[in-house]
């Protein structure tokens, strides 16, 4: 059993430091956005400012956007030439595909220093691509609204995922402990 356990060492740190920081990270997400009702800020800090920041870059690139609260539901509803066409919800914000991110690269460390800035740097690549995933799925849904479904469940989920993919490839085979050990 001893030998079992020294030969997937690595694997069950890897797992048990991945489970540890992503359970805390959630916990601490979901505090936050309990915390968030009653703000001023609806439905939630960021996802208020995914919305507007959506709108903001809808509006630079030529279109009529608005953003207003949803009535009825902890969302934001986006306005395009007049037309109600998505609401931004929590989970459009992106902060829970940053906290899988974060918690898988925290899993698979590196040097302090070095995971540190890939953090940030990963996560505002994350975040940049997921406005962008959200004005396109917008503008997608306006003129294609028939490909709704195929849009919203498959093609631009697999965007944002595939960012994902590619950053934990980078940081697996570049910058990390497991990366340095194989050069």
């Amino acid at each position: 059993m001893k030998t079992l356990f020294i030969k997937y060492k690595s694997v069950l740190q890897f797992i048990l430091t991945f489970l540890l920081v992503y359970s805390v990270l959630s916990f601490g997400y979901k505090y936050y956005l309990s915390a968030s009702i009653g703000s001023q800020f609806y439905p939630d800090y960021v996802t208020n400012i995914v919305a507007s920041q959506t709108e903001y870059l809808l509006n630079s690139i030529g279109y009529s956007a608005q953003v207003l609260m949803h009535q009825q539901e902890p969302s934001m509803k986006l306005i395009l030439e007049g037309k109600y066409i998505v609401r931004i919800i929590e989970g459009c914000n992106g902060i829970s595909v940053i906290i899988l991110f974060v918690s898988f690269v925290i899993a698979f460390s590196g040097k302090f220093k070095v995971t540190v800035l890939f953090l940030v740097l990963g996560s505002v690549i994350i975040y940049t691509v997921n406005l962008f995933r959200i004005v396109l799925l917008t503008l997608g849904l306006y003129y294609y609204p028939w490909h709704g479904e195929l849009l919203h469940t498959v093609i631009f989920p697999a965007v944002i995922y595939g960012i994902v993919f590619l950053l934990w490839m980078l940081w697996v085979n570049k910058f990390s402990n497991l990366g340095k050990k194989n050069e």
